[in-house]
């Protein structure tokens, strides 16, 4: 059995903000936390370096959606590496291997009767002389009446169609387009109407999905399942491989979703591995995005992968919430967004991925500040879990010779330690990040107590075998919090297995402790609280 996980498909058009990372996390932790207990992971994603976005950006600076494409996509890879993510293979959807595969998928679809075509009417620039992919058509939502893309409204996530919007607009010149006629292909969704509908029954009993992926999810369905156009008059993308199309492009929505299997295609190819033995109806697979792209991870892609008869349905759905910032929606347009290159270039990796964990958009938006961000640093990294490690490898430094007393651990330590890992690790199976980490710094917080309580640096000189157990019983938590952070934490947590000589990661108990601890240096240093007004004055002069 393997455990397949995707991560959501950024956008080669701009760097990569916290919202991304919000979204994105839980996928490193998840593959983090597989392979610790010794499970096939396959941890895929990539850059969407086709469609619309990265044809506005290169229009906008006057250059080529390559040279667009291939910055942020080194931008990109070096951010997720930075940052402490895993992914055993990230691509891009402008690759070969991609393209081929993306042609072969809709091969499969029209063989299989599920494509067929359509003369429709699309929305033309006449200034600009070309059919407008959706997304350069802007206007009103007909449904609630905010401001929207052609193919979706962010405020109501209703899926829209170009033709759908109120005063439509073009979004280069910003003129009223024309509607000409032009022929595509259709996916016929409303085929699987009923196989939807039962997958999200199974969906519902399972728990295994987000609450805000299911409700989203039986709201488009209750509305019927609409005919979908897959290919498009595109400036970039996948050929159409069909004589007659020349010139069109397969849709992103089509193409981008199915980069999860593409990519998992080329990593098996390069480990001569059969892809039907990764993906398959055993398969346990995670989709990890935000809840903007529900429908295309609970509905667009299992109808695909109906279509083609792969049975490896998406099994657990993981869709967070928005993040906003200093409780204004994030904004990328009007630079109201924390980059991910800038505050990597100034912060531990650490403290990023503990903020966007401990206050992960899980079941409700959430809010990144300046002021939490830098007081949950000082205060729980730095103040409960750095200093409980860096107290007591000092303390052994400085009064054993860095030797490890050797007595029994406690046993209400060692109890709390196993019944952690097994619960803890549900959460994580459950997609509940936020639960888990809590759970393990609320054992950080009860092992400083036991420290206090026990004052073994009285022990010492009145009860010599006390003071031995006090202290190995904390190596031991330290131990253990080297394994446990590692789905978290990977960056401390490896300099735990550091001064500890601990060699192996693994999601269970350590028992081997050293007789002697290595070089001890602080897993995090303290925050200057005069960056929190340096920082939020950055911001708000940024976005003016």
């Amino acid at each position: 059995m393997t455990i397949v996980i995707g991560g959501a498909w950024p956008y080669a058009n701009g760097s990569l903000h916290l919202g991304h990372v919000a979204a994105l996390l839980p996928g490193d932790i998840l593959a983090r936390y597989y392979r610790q207990k010794g499970e096939n992971v396959l941890y895929v994603s990539g850059s969407d370096c086709n469609g619309t976005p990265i044809s506005i950006r290169a229009a906008q600076e006057n250059t080529t959606t390559t040279a667009i494409a291939d910055y942020y996509h080194a931008e990109f890879t070096k951010c997720f590496h930075d940052l402490g993510f895993t992914y055993d293979m990230y691509t891009r959807t402008d690759m070969r291997h991609h393209h081929e595969a993306v042609q072969t998928i809709f091969l499969q679809l029209l063989a299989n009767g599920h494509l067929y075509k359509k003369k429709i009417e699309q929305a033309y620039c006449e200034s600009d002389k070309q059919f407008l992919p959706d997304r350069f058509v802007e206007g009103v939502c007909p449904t609630c009446g905010a401001k929207a893309r052609g193919d979706q409204c962010d405020n109501c996530s209703t899926i829209l169609d170009p033709l759908d919007l109120i005063d439509k607009r073009c979004k280069i010149c910003g003129n009223e387009p024309e509607i000409r006629i032009t022929e595509h292909f259709y996916f016929a969704f409303s085929q699987f109407q009923g196989r939807l509908e039962s997958y999200l029954a199974d969906a519902k009993a399972s728990g295994r999905w987000r609450e805000n992926a299911l409700g989203l999810t039986e709201r488009y369905l209750t509305e019927g399942v609409p005919d979908r156009a897959v290919t498009r008059d595109l400036p970039n993308g996948v050929d159409v491989p069909v004589v007659g199309f020349e010139g069109k492009k397969i849709y992103v929505w089509i193409e981008a979703v199915a980069g999860y299997l593409t990519a998992s295609m080329e990593w098996a190819k390069q480990h001569e591995i059969a892809i039907e033995d990764l993906w398959n109806e055993e398969t346990i697979s995670y989709y990890v995005h935000g809840k903007d792209n529900i429908p295309f991870h609970t509905i667009i892609w299992p109808g695909i992968l109906m279509g083609i008869n792969q049975k490896a349905l998406p099994t657990h759905i993981v869709s967070n919430e928005y993040l906003t910032l200093e409780k204004r929606k994030l904004s990328t347009s009007q630079n109201w967004a924390v980059w991910v290159p800038y505050i990597l270039s100034k912060y531990n990796p650490d403290s990023i991925r503990y903020f966007l964990t401990i206050n992960a958009p899980e079941n409700r938006d959430t809010d990144f500040s300046w002021r939490e961000f830098i007081y949950s640093h000082n205060g729980e990294l730095l103040g409960a879990y750095g200093n409980f490690v860096n107290r007591i490898l000092k303390f052994l430094e400085k009064s054993f010779e860095s030797k490890v007393p050797q007595a029994s651990v406690d046993k209400d330590v060692k109890q709390r330690t196993l019944k952690l890992f097994v619960d803890a690790g549900q959460q994580i199976e459950g997609g509940h990040f936020k639960q888990a980490l809590e759970e393990i710094f609320d054992y950080i917080r009860a092992a400083n107590r036991y420290f206090d309580e026990q004052q073994p640096w009285i022990q010492v000189k009145d009860d010599t075998a006390g003071g031995d157990v006090t202290l190995v019983t904390c190596v031991y938590i330290i131990a253990n919090l080297g394994q446990l952070l590692q789905p978290f934490l990977p960056f401390s947590a490896e300099k735990i297995r550091g001064m500890l000589d601990v060699e192996k990661v693994e999601w269970a108990e350590q028992i081997e402790l050293p007789l002697k601890i290595g070089k001890v240096a602080p897993l995090f240093e303290r925050i200057d609280v005069g960056m929190i007004e340096e920082e939020y004055n950055k911001l708000v002069n940024d976005s003016k």
